[in-house]
């Protein structure tokens, strides 16, 4: 008989403190040591086990020798004008992916929303700040990090550069949450992270077991410790797994769902997800949804010149998502190298807002933040790769 699978291996960054118990139990600590190992890491970034100075001076050799660090490097970062800043990091394999810090830009007074014009919307998909009350946030300056969960990507939307080479890898769950750790390095004097979107390289719900420990490892308290009021998982609506996140975390984890045309038809040239898992089915995927009180879905939509911004594609859009507890976000889609489509201009991009805000949904117009950096939503991609598919079919 074949002796029973040790199941996948938890690397370093991705234990939960109870993992870390029995880990510094077995190096000849004890149970409690796991705790502070977590919250130096987590909760401090502090990988170094020398420097874990609450815990025994044997412990930090043995954690030393063992190799806590290095989980990614930054290669380069590029900031925008608008403080945007665009990380490339490296992994152990050679592979890279991006991430990106998002500094909140105000609008008007203090608690206010900016104009709908000119919300930001990823950070709209992170929080709902209409029914959240107004944070005291004093001088800190809340950013939010957007962060990949795959090398590439194998769902080929026509409008991101992220699925162009296709899927080199899935991202293992310490890779994911390394990606904040190595961001917190990289913020300004009085930034603080408040929001984390799961919206950069990659389908977060094609790599589900990560994602999921990773969401976890965000959230924990005695770790990071952001609110689950603040994550947000962004999809092209892979039903099975929404289904699943909604039952392991009881709907209190954010969801955005790319959805980009009200029809199957202009979904499926678009989205090729769409063939598997057309519009009814993820309609009634979000319907059943376990929906907290006074929190909705974010409904992503990128206007695509020609294939999808017309006035009778967004009374499509109002019809479709009636009944459902929504607020959408139009994304102007930005450009990307391996594509010839484009945004509409701004008047058409307006005239659909107007309709949709007629219908009674709250409906924003995404802000381009980091478009100078390639770091605009659909621009994040594989450097140098080639397109696997051609991207700008009709």
């Amino acid at each position: 008989m074949a002796p029973p699978s040790a199941g996948p291996t938890i690397f370093p960054l991705a234990r939960l403190p109870e993992e870390w118990a029995t880990e510094v139990v077995r190096l000849g600590g004890r149970a409690f040591h796991g705790k502070q190992v977590f919250k130096w890491i987590h909760a401090r970034g502090v990988a170094d086990a020398s420097k874990m100075t609450d815990l025994p001076a044997g412990l930090r050799d043995t954690l030393s020798a063992e190799g806590l660090e290095g989980v990614l490097g930054i290669v380069t970062e590029r900031r925008a004008a608008d403080q945007t800043r665009k990380l490339l990091v490296g992994m152990k394999d050679g592979a890279n992916v991006e991430t990106v810090l998002i500094p909140r830009v105000s609008g008007g007074r203090r608690g206010e929303l900016p104009s709908p014009l000119e919300e930001d919307a990823d950070v709209a998909a992170a929080v709902d700040d209409e029914d959240a009350p107004p944070e005291d946030e004093g001088a800190v300056v809340p950013v939010t990090q957007c962060i990949s969960t795959q090398v590439g990507c194998a769902m080929g939307c026509v409008f991101c550069a992220s699925g162009v080479a296709g899927l080199k890898r899935h991202m293992r769950a310490d890779e994911i949450v390394a990606q904040v750790l190595v961001g917190r390095t990289r913020l300004d004097a009085g930034e603080q992270i408040r929001n984390v979107v799961f919206m950069g390289m990659g389908e977060p719900l094609h790599n589900y077991d990560a994602t999921v420990r990773a969401l976890r490892l965000l959230t924990h308290p005695e770790g990071i410790g952001l609110s689950t009021r603040k994550v947000t998982v962004s999809t092209s609506g892979l039903v099975p797994e929404i289904a699943r996140l909604g039952a392991d975390f009881n709907g209190q984890i954010g969801l955005a769902i790319s959805l980009h045309a009200a029809d199957d038809e202009t979904r499926s040239r678009l989205m090729p997800i769409n063939k598997k898992y057309p519009l009814p089915v993820l309609m009634d995927a979000l319907r059943a949804y376990p929906l907290p009180r006074r929190r909705r879905i974010t409904i992503e939509y990128t206007l695509v010149a020609g294939k999808n911004d017309g006035p009778g594609e967004a009374k499509k859009l109002a019809k479709l998502l009636r009944g459902l507890s929504v607020k959408v976000n139009l994304i102007p889609m930005n450009p990307i190298e391996a594509s010839t489509l484009g945004p509409p201009d701004l008047g058409g991009v307006l005239a659909f807002q107007k309709i949709l805000v007629d219908a009674g949904y709250s409906c924003f117009i995404r802000r381009r933040r980091g478009d100078d950096v390639s770091a605009a939503c659909g621009q994040l991609a594989l450097l140098g790769a080639k397109p696997k598919v051609r991207v700008d079919r009709s």
